[in-house]
């Protein structure tokens, strides 16, 4: 005789369907969580909630993110879930400029981590530490990003912009041109540019794309299954960080950072050289700071300090090939919009004998207009996270958002919103006339986030992209060719916006007459 019944095989039978309807139980007990506060909530799945899309890589974290945006129009914002964790989505305007400016103190910490203990590189950088050591490690960085340290390093770049403008003469396309893959192109060259700039090494990924920094960098971004996982973890699983120990910057990559960053710091420190970089910056930190004790979850030294070059590498390379590559693929497809912002860098050069300037990189009004456009379109992550550090009321509102709930901004589902930016899947760099500008409300773009924790990179990034589009388009025009996806596929298993397959064009030198 069995233990319940008369039958073995009942007993299991009944003991599995207690623990499948425990389970169930279990996994949709905060199932509700917004319905019973009055927001309006995606009606979840059990054990999955509303990400399975997302977990099985059918379609990109932004683009999840932009659905629950266009589900909760009219609303200050939506519900969703995560397994079964409550998030909440913000649409309301004046609601995003309370988390973003207003109220920042409760929403200063990313919703991401990495691990605290086991991967210092991708914990403590200054993109994902958390407060109070965010503020103050902020402080003491923003004088690299300075208008007089942004000229110095503009003229180490044109040195990349001269080898770049080499490499494309090499190709020898002929008349008919020749199709390449333009993303690579654009991130061995922004490669380069940051190791000049910020390291003082020369990477030479031109001429070298299976140099160390580019091969390592590309791994950083190789979206296979692994890192895929890895990011998803991070941003969207933190509280699983800590038992599957994802890497934010990948296991190998993490440990060529980590070697290669500090050997520079060492030779720096014993040759005395000074060139006013990030890895001076990061020296002069490490003394003056050294005793420092203010910062509980920072030290000036070890991983903590080689963090913040390892992000200023990734960043500093990926963000702007992204956008130069984009941009290149809208110009391509938009051939009048093409030779009108051929015409107007011919014009000034006309001006400099031919010269790029410092001054003409941050002044050329249509090149502006192109590249805020294209960021529109394809901002590097469409997503902005953030965490509600203490029970926040929202203003004019009985919702109060609960300490520890994780708060996301739809980038994209802003940026492609008809009611700011009408017919918004055409390129159309008019959008961002001053005229156009002043129009809209504030807080509806957001390709750098915004508030306190705005890129700190930002003029950087948009210097080191017009600069490399410059120096391309002055000689080159793009079309597209039989591989040239229309419209565009991002990857699904991306967390940045990346295309699927690459961006292949055809490129030729320039024949048609600017204007």
């Amino acid at each position: 005789m069995a233990l319940l019944t008369p039958y073995w095989g009942l007993d299991g039978l009944l003991v599995l369907s207690s623990l499948m309807i425990g389970a169930y139980m279990y996994v949709t007990r905060k199932f509700k969580y917004w319905s019973k506060r009055g927001i309006k909530e995606d009606p979840p799945r059990p054990f999955v909630g509303n990400f399975a899309d997302c977990i099985f890589l059918r379609k990109t974290n932004s683009e999840f993110v932009k659905e629950m945006y266009d589900k909760a129009k009219g609303l200050l914002g939506m519900g969703f879930y995560i397994f079964d964790k409550p998030y909440f989505l913000v649409r309301d305007l004046e609601l995003l400029k309370h988390i973003m400016v207003k109220d920042f103190n409760y929403f200063a910490d990313r919703h991401a981590t990495a691990d605290k203990v086991d991967d210092r590189l991708g914990y403590a950088n200054l993109f994902m530490i958390k407060n109070p050591s965010w503020k103050p490690l902020r402080a003491k960085l923003t004088p690299i990003f300075t208008s007089g340290k942004l000229k110095k390093m503009f003229d180490l770049m044109l040195t990349n912009a001269d080898d770049l403008g080499k490499y494309l003469d090499s190709m020898h396309l002929g008349s008919n041109g020749k199709v390449v893959e333009v993303k690579d192109i654009c991130a061995n060259f922004t490669t380069d540019m940051i190791g000049n700039t910020a390291f003082g090494v020369r990477v030479n990924s031109l001429q070298e794309p299976k140099s160390a920094f580019r091969e390592f960098g590309r791994m950083i971004f190789d979206y296979d299954f692994v890192r895929s996982l890895d990011f998803t973890i991070i941003f969207f699983f933190p509280n699983l960080v800590k038992y599957i120990k994802p890497k934010f910057f990948g296991k190998k990559p993490t440990q060529f950072l980590r070697t290669v960053f500090w050997d520079v710091i060492n030779q720096r420190i014993e040759s005395g050289q000074k060139r006013g970089d990030l890895i001076d910056v990061l020296i002069e930190m490490k003394e003056k700071y050294k005793d420092d004790q203010t910062m509980t979850d920072f030290k000036f030294n070890g991983d903590d300090l080689v963090s913040q070059a390892a992000i200023f590498f990734t960043g500093g390379f990926e963000t702007s090939s992204t956008t130069m590559s984009f941009t290149l693929y809208e110009l391509a497809l938009n051939p009048a919009v093409q030779n009108t912002l051929r015409a107007e860098i011919h014009d000034a050069l006309a001006k400099t004998d031919g010269k790029i300037t410092y001054d003409m990189v941050m002044s050329l009004p249509y090149l502006d207009m192109v590249v805020s456009e294209t960021l529109r379109k394809f901002p590097p992550l469409g997503f902005v996270d953030r965490v509600c550090l203490a029970d926040y009321k929202v203003p004019n509102s009985d919702l109060v958002i609960e300490k520890g709930t994780p708060v996301f901004i739809s980038v994209i589902g802003s940026h492609y919103n008809p009611e700011y930016f009408p017919n918004p899947e055409k390129f159309d760099p008019l959008r961002f006339t001053e005229e156009a500008k002043n129009s809209r409300p504030s807080y509806v773009y957001l390709p750098f986030g915004d508030g306190p924790r705005v890129c700190i990179g930002m003029r950087l990034g948009l210097m080191q992209s017009k600069l490399g589009l410059i120096q391309i388009l002055k000689d080159y025009e793009f079309s597209p060719c039989e591989k040239t996806r229309i419209p565009m596929v991002l990857d699904p298993k991306a967390l940045t916006t990346t295309a699927l397959g690459g961006i292949h064009l055809n490129i030729r030198k320039a024949t048609t007459a600017a204007g």
